[in-house]
C-alpha cells in the first residue's frame, strides 16, 4: 500500500482517498509575474510524479492548480515593464507551460487563474463577514477585509505553530507577502479594497481584488469542493500560505479541508539558496546552454527523496545523466533485441521490475530508490537477452513502458 508523510500528523500513512478510485488533488502554482527556476520545477515534479504514480496505481485523479496572476508584485512589474498585468501573466504562463512540456509535466485539467475565481473567493469572504471570522478595516484610506486567525481553533495545526506565543493584541498585515520566511503574527489581508492604479473587480463585497492568502482557497473550493484528498507545495509555503488556505476553507465549511498534506524539499545550488543577488538563480534555458536535455533535468530533479534538500551543480548533473543514460542505453538494446524464439517463455520473466519499483516508490515515493531498484534487475536481464524469448522480451518492455508513464524518462 502507499504511503505517505502526512505534513498536518507528522507521519508516514496509509494513502487512501475518501471516494476510491476517486482522488482530488491541489497543487499551489507559480507566481506569474516573473519566469519559473528549476527549484520551481522540483516541486512541480515531485507533484507530477505522485499524481502519475496515483494513475499508475489505478486512481483517477482530479487535479487543480492556482495560477497566482493578480497580486502585489505583478502589479507592480507590470507597471515597470508597461504591461497590463494580463500581457504580464500570459507571457510567463506560456514560458511555464513550455517548461511543462519540456521536463514532461503533465499539465493539470483545472489550471486556474486567480483572476477566474475572483466570485468564488469574494463568496468566501462574504461568509467569513458573517461569521466573524473576517472584518473590515481602512488602511491608507483604502477599506480592506482580514481575517482573524485566533478566531479559527485549529489554526496553526499544518506548520505545528506555537499559538501561545501569538500576539493577543490585533496587528494587521496589509501586504501579499513580505520577504524572508518569519511568521507575520497577526491578522492578514485577505481582500485589497481599490486603490488608485490597481486592478479592481465589482463584486457583492466591494469594489476590490482577492488577496493572495484567500486565492488558493477560492481556486480549490470552486473546482474539487470543500473536501479534497491531498493538498501540496513547496516546504517554502509552510510559512504563512498553507496554514491561510486551511483556515479560510475550513472556517467557512466546519469540515476538513485535506487530509494529506505533502511538501517537497528546496534545491540548493552549490550549497546555497537559489538568489538573485547570489547570481546562482537557473532556468530551463541555462541548463539547455549547457547541453542537457529536458528529459537529463527530469531525472536530476526527481532523482532524491521529494522532501529532502537537492543541492544542484552542473557536475551532479552530469553524473546523474550518464545513470540515466547508461539505463536508457540498456532499454534500447531490448528494444533493438531479436527474440531467441518465438515462444511465450517464462511469463513472469520482467515481474520483478515492477515489484521493485512499486516496493519503492509506495514508501513516500522513493524514486531514487525505485529506480536503483529496478535497474539492477534490468542490468541482469540484460545480460541475458540474447537468450529471452519473444513474450519474455514483451513482457519486460511492456513493464518498462508502465514504469516509465510515471518516471518519462526511459524510452
Amino acid at each position: 500500500m502507499l504511503r505517505l508523510h502526512n505534513t498536518l500528523t507528522q507521519k508516514k500513512e496509509p494513502f487512501q482517498p475518501a471516494q476510491a478510485p476517486n482522488v482530488k488533488m491541489f497543487t499551489c502554482g507559480p507566481s506569474t509575474y516573473q519566469r519559473a527556476h528549476i527549484g520551481n520545477y522540483r516541486t512541480f515534479l515531485f507533484e507530477d510524479i505522485l499524481q502519475r504514480y496515483l494513475e499508475y496505481l489505478g486512481y483517477r485523479v482530479t487535479r487543480a492548480m492556482a495560477l497566482t496572476d493578480v497580486e502585489d508584485k505583478a502589479i507592480l512589474q507590470a507597471k515597470k515593464e508597461g504591461l497590463s498585468v494580463e500581457e504580464l501573466s500570459g507571457r510567463n504562463e506560456a514560458v511555464f507551460f513550455g517548461d511543462f512540456d519540456l521536463l514532461g509535466i503533465k499539465k493539470p485539467p483545472y489550471s486556474v487563474r486567480a483572476s477566474g475565481a475572483v466570485d468564488q473567493a469574494a463568496s468566501l469572504i462574504a461568509k467569513l463577514l458573517e461569521s466573524g471570522y473576517a472584518y473590515r478595516h481602512k488602511y491608507l484610506g483604502t477599506e480592506n477585509i482580514y481575517f482573524r486567525p485566533l478566531k479559527f481553533g485549529g489554526f496553526g495545526k499544518l506548520s505545528h505553530l506555537d499559538m501561545s506565543k501569538w500576539p493577543k493584541k490585533p496587528r494587521r498585515f496589509h501586504k501579499d507577502t513580505y520577504p524572508g520566511t518569519p511568521w507575520n503574527m497577526g491578522d492578514f489581508i485577505i481582500w485589497h479594497g481599490c486603490a488608485l492604479e490597481d486592478v479592481c473587480y465589482e463584486t457583492p463585497i466591494g469594489n476590490g481584488r482577492p488577496a493572495w492568502n484567500i486565492q488558493d482557497a477560492a481556486i480549490a473550493t470552486k473546482t474539487l469542493g470543500f473536501t479534497i484528498d491531498i493538498a501540496c507545495g513547496g516546504i517554502d509555503n509552510l510559512v504563512r500560505h498553507h496554514d491561510y488556505t486551511l483556515a479560510i476553507a475550513e472556517s467557512v465549511s466546519g469540515t476538513q479541508f485535506a487530509r494529506f498534506w505533502l511538501h517537497g524539499g528546496h534545491l540548493y545550488v552549490n550549497g546555497k539558496k537559489m538568489s538573485k543577488s547570489l547570481g546562482n538563480v537557473y532556468y530551463t534555458t541555462d541548463v539547455l546552454a549547457k547541453g542537457f536535455s529536458g528529459v537529463q533535468l527530469r531525472f536530476f530533479l526527481i532523482y532524491a527523496r521529494y522532501r529532502e534538500r537537492l543541492n544542484f551543480t552542473f557536475e551532479r548533473l552530469l553524473d546523474v545523466s550518464r545513470k540515466l543514460d547508461a539505463v536508457r542505453g540498456l532499454v534500447a538494446d531490448l528494444q533493438n533485441t531479436k527474440p531467441a524464439s518465438q515462444s511465450r517463455g517464462d511469463p513472469k520473466m520482467g515481474a520483478e521490475l515492477a515489484a521493485d519499483f512499486e516496493n519503492h516508490m509506495n514508501d513516500d515515493l522513493n524514486v531514487k530508490g525505485a529506480f536503483d531498484g529496478f535497474s539492477q534487475n534490468l542490468a541482469l536481464i540484460h545480460q541475458k537477452r540474447y537468450t529471452l524469448a519473444a513474450g519474455e522480451l514483451k513482457n519486460v518492455l511492456d513493464g518498462l513502458r508502465r514504469i516509465d508513464t510515471v518516471l518519462r524518462c526511459l524510452f
